[in-house]
């Protein structure tokens, strides 16, 4: 397959290149700048530009901004787009976080219906965040969450707090994305993935432990002794290991796969608590000992009322991803943390 990643430096996006490129696919990546490019021709010395190549891409929020991306790469067959903004800096909800998620995914579906009408299949990253339901809150011990569940926050509720905000992005940019598809009728179908928090390994060449995504600075913080005294509330309790969930991209990519098409898949490996990270840093890398939380330390517990369940069948089912345990997870992360001075 010759596909198309957008947003090539970010943390799952690496994992999904690595896969793809693993694969023998073609791939053409989108980055802010021409340096990130660099840093990861640097890392595959041993591939060629003909399998491995870029487009810089400086602000997925501004009209047309894959215009020119996807004029100059002819013969896709697939999009996998997973640049979107994540992060809790906001100063206003719409203009740093809805627009751009919203902007960045129609926008990315215009350009291809226009200039790539080879591509079949567009893989687009969404969220458990717009699966969620967050007024119930984690207790609604009744409800399994599926990927028929939508997040029902409002314009109006996005605005309140940058938790709705990052929430809100989410879920509008992806309604937004079935709307397209319904309205403009392209030659391509539509796959959303869906996870929750992600956890793993991070690709060295891209990070430092200062520009973490924010699901794995909880590990950081234990490894740096910032949770010795009180370990924080875990928030959300189901998680993904990153690997299997650019391995689901991948798959999902595939126009022969039929069944993977015009489909949400809610990636999630399981339950986890902050607390269980804890315990998994405690009992493979003991150098750490001196900076993570006593035994005895209260908090990071999951709720005694219980935690909502979840339904996992497709992802298993349709791709036939097997997914790694949260002990291989964190262990990989730490690993990789301390590549980078953890």
């Amino acid at each position: 397959m010759k596909v198309f990643l957008s947003g090539g430096s970010g943390f799952i996006a690496a994992h999904v290149l690595d896969i793809l490129l693993e694969k023998g696919h073609t791939v053409v990546t989108s980055v802010r700048s021409e340096a990130k490019a660099q840093k990861i021709r640097d890392a595959h010395p041993e591939v060629s530009k003909d399998k491995l190549d870029f487009r810089v891409v400086e602000d997925i929020a501004q009209p047309g901004a894959f215009d020119d991306a996807l004029k100059s790469t002819p013969d896709l067959d697939s999009v996998i787009h997973t640049a979107s903004p994540f992060h809790f800096n906001v100063t206003d909800a719409k203009k740093d976080l809805i627009d751009p998620a919203v902007i960045g995914t129609t926008g990315i579906l215009s350009a291809i219906k226009k200039y790539a009408p080879s591509v079949k299949r567009v893989v687009i990253t969404s969220s458990f965040a717009s699966i969620v339901n967050a007024d119930k809150g984690n207790s609604w011990t009744e409800h399994t969450y599926t990927e028929s569940d939508w997040n029902p926050i409002t314009e109006e509720e996005s605005t309140l707090n940058p938790s709705n905000a990052y929430r809100a992005s989410k879920t509008f940019a992806e309604r937004a994305a079935w709307e397209f598809l319904e309205k403009e009728k392209p030659n391509f179908t539509i796959s959303t993935v869906n996870p929750p928090l992600v956890i793993g390994p991070i690709v060295h060449y891209l990070n430092d432990l200062e520009a973490l995504n924010t699901s794995n600075q909880r590990t950081r913080n234990f490894l740096q002794g910032k949770w010795k005294n009180e370990i924080p509330d875990t928030g959300t309790f189901i998680w993904t290991d990153v690997r299997d969930l650019a391995l689901s991209h991948v798959l999902a990519s595939d126009p022969a796969n039929e069944a993977a098409a015009n489909k949400r898949f809610f990636v999630v490996t399981g339950y986890f608590s902050n607390r269980e990270i804890c315990e998994i840093i405690r009992k493979n890398f003991p150098e750490y000992q001196d900076k993570l939380p006593g035994k005895e330390v209260q908090g990071g517990d999951y709720p005694k009322e219980g935690v909502y369940k979840y339904d996992n069948t497709r992802v298993k089912s349709v791709l036939g991803v097997r997914f790694r345990s949260l002990e291989e997870s964190v262990s990989d992360l730490v690993r990789s943390l301390k590549v980078v001075g953890a």
